[in-house]
C-alpha cells in the first residue's frame, strides 16, 4: 500500500491499494456512452455498460475516487436518506415500500459487486443510530418496530440509554437503535476496486480530464481541456463536484464540505470506544459519525462548511467535535485530517433524471452514496437500454430546486444550513 497522489492526506489514501494512473484524454474519441465522474455512480455505470457490450469512456477530473467516493465515512445505511415515515407522508405507502425495497436491492448489489470482483475494502457489519436528545428516542424505537411490522425488516432493534452506553463509550446519548443489516467499509478501496472491474470489463478511463462543457446535437460532445468525447449518450455522475457543468443539475444539487479526522492507533482503548465494531451516526443535523479502523484508530467525522473551499486544517477543525463525544481522548493525537465535497438536495433525496433524450444524471445522495450510488449507476446503465421503471419512481420523488436562482441560491443555502447547525448547539 502507498499514499496515492491527487488524494487528500487521508487515512484512506495512506492505506489504499495500488492503482496505476489512467491517461489524460487528448484528441477526439468516440464511444457509445460517455460517463462524467470517477466515483461510485460513474464507475458502476461504466462497469455495467461495458459488461453489456457497449463502448464506454469515463472522464475523471482528478484521480478515480478522489471526490466524495474516496473521502466519506464509509457507512452502509439501510433505506433511503429520509426515513420511511417521511416518505410515506409524501409519496404514499406503496411508493415508500418500493423505495425501501430499492434500497435493500442497492445494499445487496453493493455486497455482490464486492464479492464478484474480489474488492478488498474491509466490509464489516453493524450501524448504530444514536440520539442526542431524549425526545428523539421514542421515535427511534417506534421506527425500529415499524420497519419490522410494515417492511418486514427484522435487523433493526431499539437501544435504551444503558444498552447504547454498553456499545459506545460516551454518556452524551439517550438511546437509539442498531441496524445489524448496515455496516461500514474502506470507501476509497471500494472505488479503486470498481475502477479495476470497469477496466477489466472493457471500459476506457481517463484521469485529469475534467468535463468543461456539453454540446447536444445529433451526437453529444463532452469537451475537456485537451480533448473531447463524441457519444450517443452522456451520464453526468459528478455529484457535488460537477457544480457549474450543467445548470439543469446545479439547480437541484449543491456542494457542501464535510470533514473527518483519524486518531493515532488506540490499541486496547479502541474496544472501550466502540465495543462491537459497528459504525455510529448520531441524530444531529450536522451529523457526527465514526467507527474504528482496521488498525485501531478512531475515524471521526464532524462539522461542515458551506463554502466551495475546504478548510486548511481539517484535523484541528474536527477535534473539538470528537472531544465533545469522547473527552477521554484528549491525550490522543490526530494523525490524519481531510475534507471532501458532497452533493445535497433540498429534500435530501437523490436527484435522478433524464435531462434530455440523450443525457441522464444521478446525484445529490446527501450522505447516503456508499450504498445508493453503485445501484444508481446500474440504473443509469439500464435506462440507456430502455429499462426506465425505477427511474420513473425516482423522478416522482419530492426534490425541489434550490430557491434564489444562480445569484442567490448559494447565500440562501448557507443561511438555511447555518440555522439548522445552530439548532444542534441549543
Amino acid at each position: 500500500m502507498a499514499l496515492i497522489t491527487d488524494h487528500p492526506n487521508s487515512w484512506y489514501a495512506a492505506t489504499a491499494h495500488e492503482l496505476p494512473p489512467y491517461p489524460q484524454l487528448t484528441g477526439v474519441v468516440r464511444a457509445d456512452v460517455c460517463v462524467i465522474g470517477g466515483g461510485y455512480t460513474g464507475l458502476s455505470a461504466a462497469l455495467h455498460l461495458a459488461e453489456a457490450g457497449l463502448q464506454v469512456v469515463l472522464l475523471e477530473a482528478s484521480r478515480v475516487g478522489s471526490g466524495a467516493s474516496g473521502r466519506n465515512g464509509g457507512q452502509i445505511h439501510s433505506g433511503q436518506r429520509r426515513d420511511q415515515d417521511w416518505l410515506e407522508a409524501r409519496v404514499g405507502l406503496d411508493d415508500a415500500k418500493a423505495l425501501w425495497n430499492m434500497a435493500e436491492d442497492a445494499k445487496a448489489l453493493l455486497h455482490a459487486l464486492i464479492a464478484r470482483h474480489g474488492i478488498d475494502c474491509d466490509v464489516r457489519p453493524g450501524l448504530i443510530a444514536a440520539d442526542h436528545k431524549p425526545a428523539y428516542v421514542a421515535h427511534s424505537h417506534a421506527y425500529a418496530r415499524r420497519l419490522n411490522e410494515v417492511y418486514g425488516y427484522d435487523k433493526a432493534a431499539p437501544l435504551s440509554r444503558e444498552e447504547l452506553r454498553a456499545l459506545v463509550g460516551t454518556d452524551v446519548y439517550f438511546g437509539g437503535m442498531i441496524d445489524h443489516g448496515g455496516g461500514h467499509l474502506h470507501p476509497l478501496n471500494l472505488a479503486l476496486g470498481l475502477a479495476k472491474a470497469a477496466t477489466k470489463a472493457g471500459a476506457t478511463l481517463f484521469e485529469h480530464s475534467r468535463a468543461r462543457s456539453i454540446e447536444e446535437a445529433a451526437k453529444v460532445r463532452v469537451n475537456t481541456p485537451n480533448g473531447s468525447v463524441e457519444a450517443d449518450w452522456v451520464l453526468e455522475c459528478g455529484d457535488g463536484l460537477q457544480d457549474g457543468l450543467d445548470r439543469r443539475v446545479d439547480n437541484y444539487v449543491m456542494p457542501i464540505a464535510n470533514y473527518i479526522a483519524a486518531t493515532a492507533p488506540l490499541g486496547a482503548r479502541a474496544k472501550a470506544i466502540i465495543t462491537n465494531d459497528a459504525a455510529v451516526a448520531d441524530s444531529r443535523f450536522v451529523v457526527n459519525y465514526y467507527r474504528i479502523s482496521s488498525d485501531g484508530r478512531l475515524l471521526f467525522g464532524g462539522g461542515e462548511s458551506y463554502t466551495r473551499r475546504l478548510r486548511a486544517n481539517p484535523g484541528a477543525f474536527v477535534r473539538p467535535y470528537m472531544l465533545k463525544i469522547f473527552p477521554q481522548l484528549e491525550d490522543v493525537r490526530i494523525d490524519y485530517g481531510w475534507g471532501g465535497i458532497l452533493g445535497i438536495t433540498m429534500s435530501r433525496m437523490p436527484f435522478v433524471r433524464k435531462l434530455s433524450p440523450r443525457v441522464l444524471t444521478a446525484a445529490g445522495y446527501s450522505g447516503q452514496g456508499v450504498m445508493l450510488a453503485p445501484y444508481f449507476g446500474m440504473l443509469l446503465a439500464r435506462a440507456i437500454k430502455g429499462q426506465l421503471g425505477e427511474m420513473d419512481l425516482l423522478a416522482r420523488l419530492p426534490v425541489p430546486p434550490f430557491p434564489g436562482g444562480p445569484l442567490m441560491r448559494w447565500p440562501l443555502l448557507v443561511a438555511g444550513l447555518s440555522y439548522y447547525a445552530l439548532r444542534d448547539r441549543l
